[in-house]
């Protein structure tokens, strides 16, 4: 059998393979198998050099007419196969118009938001004004300023971030507590009268537990003026309670320590769960402590530009995490920063 009819019968039983292919991966195979570098027709070329010279134009010529019409015939069957394969994907992605529609899925506030805005409320009701201040801070305003000198104790009960910076400059670090807020404050608004709270983010350098987080929230408050009392600041902490967790609340304060407020006290209210009874909520106490207050300590009133003897006021923190984890029984506080669905949903 010669060459032209070795060749002849290639293209015949090509052309009938490529017919009944109908797949991706098996008309890539064919092209293997017929053009490709080790192909049938690249093994048959090479004993064109066996052929006499006479022979070899005509011989090269039906190679190449053969090898052509092969070319022309897969691309005709492979645009053929991705057509077929692009209709089916279009039959399994179809939409069927008459079902009903698919709700779209809504954004909501982190709980630590809507109680943020809760007691923001609250307390502009009050008259209390928003402020906000620097996350950043000197040491000076986060400790010296509120009469938390470096020798201090009270240091121990703030661990903190501190930021590098160069060689003899003042310390910087992150707040850790929004306490620094209230020299900011003061001093903007010496020598009158000033009502502010001031929301924000808090850190301290603590190990991460169910019950301390080393990123959290703080609502600092204070009132200045002329004549205010500890009795104003009984007011105002009851009158929050009764509007966080409703009209007749009951409340306690008891006396605590916190280094730029003389005298200072920590407010408790009754637990919602128990009613005084005792759960786990409240560890079988019966109340569950909301918030650290006192009167603005003297020294703390001269740094922020009042002076003592005409002008006195009161200070309140509470941390929105807290409150949270109160109100709806929350026992690990790491689920606030965690990003997980199935906790954020459930604060609609």
């Amino acid at each position: 059998m010669t060459i032209i009819d070795q060749l002849a019968d290639i293209e015949q039983a090509a052309l009938t393979a490529l017919m009944k292919i109908d797949t991706s991966e098996a008309i890539g195979e064919w092209k293997s198998n017929y053009l490709g570098k080790q192909g049938a027709i690249a093994k048959l070329s090479r004993e064109l050099g066996t052929l006499p010279g006479d022979q070899r134009p005509a011989a090269g010529q039906r190679f190449n007419a053969v090898r052509a019409a092969l070319d022309e015939a897969f691309a005709s069957r492979e645009a053929t196969i991705s057509s077929a394969a692009q209709h089916q994907a279009f039959g399994q992605d179809a939409v069927d118009v008459t079902l009903p529609g698919r709700l779209p899925v809504v954004g909501r506030l982190h709980p630590s938001t809507r109680v943020l805005r809760m007691i923001t409320d609250i307390f502009a009701d009050m008259g209390f004004q928003v402020w906000e201040s620097p996350e950043v801070e000197t040491d000076t305003l986060n400790f010296g300023l509120l009469n938390i000198p470096e020798d201090h104790p009270a240091r121990d009960m703030w661990d903190t971030f501190y930021v590098e910076t160069a060689p003899g400059a003042e310390k910087v670090l992150l707040r850790t507590h929004t306490s620094p807020g209230q020299i900011h404050a003061m001093r903007a608004h010496a020598p009158h009268p000033v009502r502010v709270i001031l929301p924000g983010k808090c850190y301290r350098y603590e190990q991460v537990t169910t019950r301390h987080e080393m990123m959290f929230h703080q609502v600092e408050g204070i009132a200045v003026g002329q004549h205010i009392t500890f009795s104003d600041l009984k007011g105002t902490l009851i009158g929050f309670a009764e509007r966080l967790y409703g009209v007749g609340t009951k409340t306690r304060f008891r006396p605590s320590y916190f280094p730029f407020t003389e005298p200072s006290v920590e407010l408790d209210v009754e637990c919602f769960l128990c009613k005084g009874k005792g759960c786990r909520i409240c560890k079988q106490s019966g109340w569950l402590e909301v918030s650290g207050a006192g009167m603005i300590h003297p020294i703390v009133l001269r740094n922020g530009g009042y002076d003592p003897d005409v002008f006195s006021g009161f200070a309140f923190g509470m941390g929105p995490e807290r409150i949270t984890m109160l109100r709806h029984g929350i026992d690990d506080i790491r689920w606030f920063f965690s990003g997980d669905e199935r906790f954020l949903q459930q604060f609609v």
